[in-house]
């Protein structure tokens, strides 16, 4: 009897042990990938504010040369202040959506009502930069997808949920383009 009781307490030992083991690999693969949501979080931020600080010189280039600017930089001017005053992931990905709009706008316009600005040596530079700018946000933000994508399927698979209840985690948004980003911009400078 006292072999089979030892036995039975190994048992329950090593059943113990395989759980805490897991309970805390579970902790840190779930922390480590909640750190790499926040990182590419960060990152979207951060090619979205140098966006936002490149815009400003972008439009005093073009401002010069053109005659019927007011609509499209006051449009630009709202969505910057929009996105300086969002507090959220989900607010700035509104304000982002709106400031994309206005700047994809300025683009077409330059482009096709003012082609004598592409001509122009610093209007190009500083579109080639905004264009880039625009692919770099874009890029950021299919990678934050992917590391929430990441992160969401392990905090909703089993048995990993049940640690990541327990210890707090929960499931992160994705970046979502708001339904303003989904229509065409309308540009009339004939009123």
């Amino acid at each position: 009897m006292n072999k089979t009781k030892r036995n039975i307490w190994i048992a329950v030992g090593v059943v113990v042990a395989v759980i805490v083991i897991y309970s805390i690999s579970s902790y840190n693969s779930l922390a480590k990938s909640n750190q790499d949501v926040k990182s590419q979080a960060s990152q979207v931020e951060n090619v979205m504010n140098r966006r936002y600080d490149l815009i400003p010189n972008l439009v005093n280039s073009v401002k010069g040369s053109m005659k019927q600017e007011k609509d499209v930089f006051g449009d630009i001017a709202k969505a910057r202040q929009n996105y300086s005053n969002a507090s959220s992931t989900a607010k700035k990905a509104d304000a982002s959506a709106q400031l994309d709009q206005s700047v994809g706008t300025l683009i077409n316009v330059i482009r096709e009502d003012y082609p004598e600005l592409n001509s122009n040596k610093n209007v190009s530079t500083l579109m080639t930069q905004l264009e880039g700018s625009e692919n770099r946000i874009a890029t950021e933000r299919k990678r934050y997808n992917e590391k929430v994508s990441d992160f969401n399927k392990s905090v909703v698979t089993f048995p990993k949920n049940i640690f990541a209840n327990m210890y707090g985690f929960h499931q992160k948004e994705y970046f979502k383009a708001s339904d303003k980003a989904k229509e065409n911009p309308k540009v009339d400078f004939n009123n």
